[in-house]
């Protein structure tokens, strides 16, 4: 057999394995860092989504704060909580423009809108009233409504007293926006609408903070009167569902401030 022919020796062997090894090793550990690296980034993708959605969501609400709201009825509700809390009120565009058209003989009669439509009001909804005279108003049950006569009867359920012509009939939209600590791990932002239970709207909320600028430029964290609110400055802190290990064991955070202009306020 001559030297060309030889077979590889045990040194060589072994010092090829050894190699093949290294390489496996670093391509394995590159392997794991960009897996590290693309869970990281979507944690932090839905951090961002969730600011977002949160953000958007206070923006649309706040700007219909005040719609069509009669007398005696708060627009925006704030609450220096830290986080802060926001209760934000309006009538609903679908159902804004109905007026009783006749004087109530009682406060049991029913109620007429002649000529006003009411297909977007449904038995066992609650609406709101508001007298054009006195300033005033109350919530009732509208137990049946009949379209075809544009009435409703609120039952047994009498109101505090005969309502006038143009009288107004309101479906009031009152949205509360806080966040839940309660679990430390899983903190979250809650939207609850009217008297319904809270829902979770954005996961991993850890702040909320409202500041108010006024008609009189002073910028405060709970307005006296609503009606001066010109602009709510808005910020919202969130953060990744688990720590990063590889970051000091801590969470990535992010947190998004915007400002919005009030619109039905201060506009009379």
């Amino acid at each position: 057999m001559t030297h060309g022919n030889k077979g590889m020796t045990l040194l060589e062997l072994a010092i090829g394995i050894l190699l093949t090894g290294i390489v496996l090793s670093a391509a394995f550990s590159l392997y794991i860092t960009q897996q590290k690296q693309l869970i990281i980034q979507d944690e932090i993708t839905d951090v961002q989504s969730n600011i977002r959605a949160a953000t958007a969501e206070l923006a649309t609400q706040i700007r219909l704060a005040g719609f069509e709201l009669p007398e005696g009825l708060q627009a925006i509700q704030a609450y220096n909580t830290n986080p802060d809390t926001i209760i934000l009120t309006y009538a609903s565009p679908d159902f804004s423009q109905v007026k009783t058209e006749h004087q109530m003989p009682d406060p049991y009669s029913v109620l007429q809108c002649d000529g006003h439509d009411l297909s977007n009001l449904r038995d066992n909804e609650w609406v709101y009233i508001a007298d054009p005279i006195l300033g005033m108003g109350e919530y009732f049950l509208a137990t049946a409504v009949d379209y075809s006569s544009s009435s409703i009867q609120h039952g047994t359920m009498a109101l505090s007293h005969s309502y006038p012509p143009d009288s107004r009939i309101l479906k009031i939209m009152q949205f509360k926006y806080y966040v839940d600590m309660s679990d430390s791990s899983h903190p979250n932002l809650m939207r609850q609408v009217n008297n319904e239970a809270p829902q979770v709207f954005a996961e991993n909320i850890t702040d909320m903070q409202f500041r108010y600028s006024l008609s009189s430029l002073n910028v405060v964290d709970v307005p006296i009167i609503d009606n001066m609110i010109r602009e709510v400055l808005i910020s919202v802190a969130a953060r990744t569902d688990k720590p990063d290990q590889d970051f000091q064991n801590q969470y990535r955070r992010r947190t998004l401030t915007t400002s919005v202009k009030v619109r039905n306020l201060g506009i009379n």
